[in-house]
């Protein structure tokens, strides 16, 4: 068995489980205000990452109807924060 130096070994653990996903919701949940407003921001009612997807939910439909218009530039926004293309597509509830 190979040698690992802990970071590593952590970055496998992370990328074989769900916590990795969620740690990069936590990250785009910080910075959601930064990346689409104050008002969007309070607006939104949840982030959640699936896989390479971004769900973003929201119980106001005409929000919902202009996030959709802009799921491209949500896209490319969350992962310029995250520092990597990890988003593939936007889905807005």
């Amino acid at each position: 068995m190979g040698e690992y130096r802990i970071q590593e070994a952590i970055q496998a653990f992370l990328s074989d489980s769900r916590i990795e996903s969620n740690m990069r919701a936590m990250q785009i949940t910080d910075v959601w205000a930064d990346l689409m407003g104050p008002l969007i921001a309070g607006y939104t009612d949840r982030i959640q990452i699936i896989g390479d997807k971004l769900f973003i939910y929201t119980q106001v439909a005409p929000l919902r109807q202009e996030l959709t218009f802009q799921r491209d530039a949500i896209r490319q926004r969350v992962n310029e924060a995250l520092g990597q293309n990890i988003i593939q597509e936007v889905v807005i509830q």
